[in-house]
């Protein structure tokens, strides 16, 4: 299963169709908000799946704020990550994704591309496709087989 991982997009259209070049033979897209509407144009040009969760910019949203998904043996847990402090740390992510019984936490809201692996848990940032805080456009591709999980940052 190969899962792209995009997040804070914020109707950058440009920066979207550069993302796409690289995750467009994904089997699924995870959006992880800012702006979570922008998955209406990802639409139009991905004939995969898309799921997405609200950020703390998609004011007029009806998608849910958090989900949890499975795929294989991992529970996938996806938020933006505003509400969890991440531009500090990961501290209260790291006890939500245990209480939900998560090895793959998804999140956004730094714009800076991060992956983690601590206490069996993969914690993972894709950064932003359209304004990275550290200059660096980013998406992820995160390769599953079997139990085996293999992230990759990846610049557009």
């Amino acid at each position: 299963m190969k899962i792209g991982v995009i997040s804070d997009t914020h109707g950058s259209l440009k920066s979207i169709e550069n993302a796409m070049k690289v995750l467009k033979d994904c089997d699924v897209i995870f959006h992880l908000g800012d702006y979570a509407n922008d998955i209406n144009y990802i639409e139009e040009i991905y004939d995969g799946k898309i799921i997405a969760v609200r950020g703390n910019c998609d004011f007029y949203s009806n998608i849910c704020e958090e989900r949890i998904e499975q795929i294989g043996n991992n529970t996938i847990f996806l938020t933006h990550g505003d509400k969890y402090g991440v531009k500090i740390n990961i501290f209260k992510l790291r006890y939500k994704a245990m209480e939900v019984g998560a090895n793959i936490v998804l999140y956004g809201h730094s714009h800076v591309s991060k992956i983690e692996y601590e206490d069996g848990i993969w914690f993972i940032n894709p950064g932003s496709p359209s304004q990275p805080r550290n200059r660096i456009k980013t998406v992820c591709i995160i390769n599953i087989n079997n139990n085996e999980v293999n992230p990759q940052i990846v610049e557009i």
